[in-house]
């Protein structure tokens, strides 16, 4: 049975995975568009069907003409009956082609739906990455108040003792309002992100969600990665495979269009019934003749036309799309490493800056405002290396969006 701890990290909002699995199964958007997806497979079955036959039956000389039988609808009971049952049969290649321009648009759909599905997990983890330091800020912002609060009583301390000034124990008490004026800020700010991830979520504006408790483990990614990046984002970002199924598409539809050139069939059984009698037989074959040329070259040259626009497009989109590649990689690296010198760097510097000034004021070696900047140095590079972790994280998931899987 898990505990508080395992119950807290489970919760909705605690980790980003969480909120992509619920977004997976929940999201209208992206059920949407599977079902858009599955629609288009669908039509795979009936693009290249034949036409429904069509059965034609004429009765002849229904008055009875010549004869002493009064009108009649009945086949038996009129001069004759002509029944024809006809089949239209596209010029050879056509179904093939319209197969495969079903199959295009299909494949179409269905990257659609990842393209989809990767622009609503990037936002949830940038939104995601955003909570995570707000309220990382919030929690440093706390730990400075109970910081200052502390040292209000060193101040009161020597004040009470005439070593300081008054003005020491007040100046604490106004950065102890500052941070509680800030705390609400950020609460105001957690709330709004809050409410963003909810929307993504597709749940209420004001439904609960979990104080987030981690980030993800970050890759080991670098700018010499950018080759390797970019040739997996060519075969796997869901944009680029839906251009490409459209370049697909619109070849396919022009090769269909220059099949037109050729004409289609339409065969054809045909019997006659003279009373109850089957007395004759016969077999019929007819094509169209395609003479409209200019309306045909017309039509060629749109979808020739359609082919250039369709390919200068996915150029396009694989173009923008490696040129945010780089410059998130880029960030990306000089995310992470700030972060690292922020660590191993500048905050050990100013912890050890607080300790001496708090030492050296309780001995008057340094006035209250010397402890002050101390103490504000720490939270800043408290702050900054949040902000770094944060920043990796906001350019990860820019990265995985546009290389179309997680890293």
């Amino acid at each position: 049975m898990a505990g508080p701890l395992g119950a807290q990290e489970n919760a909705l909002g605690a980790n980003v995975q969480g909120l992509l699995d619920y977004a997976r199964a929940q999201s209208p958007e992206l059920a949407a568009m599977r079902l858009d997806a599955d629609a288009a497979a669908q039509r795979l079955g009936s693009a290249g069907a034949l036409a429904d036959p069509v059965l034609r039956v004429e009765l002849m000389n229904i008055n009875n003409y010549g004869n002493d039988a009064s009108p009649s609808l009945w086949p038996a009971k009129v001069g004759s009956t002509e029944y024809r049952l006809m089949q239209p049969l596209p010029g050879w290649g056509k179904r093939d082609l319209r197969r495969d321009v079903a199959a295009a648009d299909a494949e179409q759909a269905s990257a659609r739906a990842g393209a989809t599905w990767a622009e609503l997990a990037a936002r949830i983890k940038v939104t995601y990455a955003e909570y995570y330091r707000t309220v990382g800020n919030e929690r440093l912002t706390r730990e400075v108040l109970d910081l200052m609060s502390r040292l209000e009583q060193v101040a009161q301390a020597r004040y009470a003792g005439g070593l300081v000034a008054q003005q020491d124990a007040i100046r604490a008490q106004l950065e102890q309002t500052a941070m509680r004026s800030e705390l609400i800020s950020l609460d105001n700010e957690k709330r709004q992100l809050q409410a963003r991830l909810n929307a993504l979520l597709a749940r209420d504006r004001a439904a609960p969600l979990a104080d987030p408790q981690a980030l993800r483990p970050l890759p080991g990614l670098a700018t010499s990665d950018a080759a390797s990046l970019a040739e997996r984002a060519r075969a796997r970002n869901p944009q680029v495979l839906a251009e490409q199924a459209r370049v697909t598409s619109a070849q396919k539809s022009r090769d269909l269009t220059w099949s037109n050139r050729y004409p289609d069939w339409l065969i054809g059984l045909q019997t006659v019934q003279s009373g109850s009698r089957l007395t004759e037989f016969g077999v019929m074959i007819e094509l169209n003749i395609p003479l409209q040329q200019d309306a045909r070259r017309a039509q060629e040259r749109e979808a020739e036309s359609m082919v250039g626009a369709a390919r200068s497009r996915a150029e396009a989109v694989a173009n923008q799309l490696l040129g945010e590649l780089a410059g998130n990689l880029a960030a990306f690296d000089g995310a992470r490493r700030t972060e690292v010198l922020v660590q191993t760097q500048l905050l050990p510097q100013s912890e050890l800056s607080l300790r001496s000034a708090l030492a050296a004021y309780e001995t008057g070696k340094v006035d209250f405002a010397t402890l002050l900047d101390a103490q504000r140095q720490i939270r800043k590079a408290q702050m900054d290396r949040l902000k770094a972790q944060v920043e990796a994280h906001v350019r990860l998931a820019e990265i995985e969006r546009i290389v179309g899987e997680d890293l």
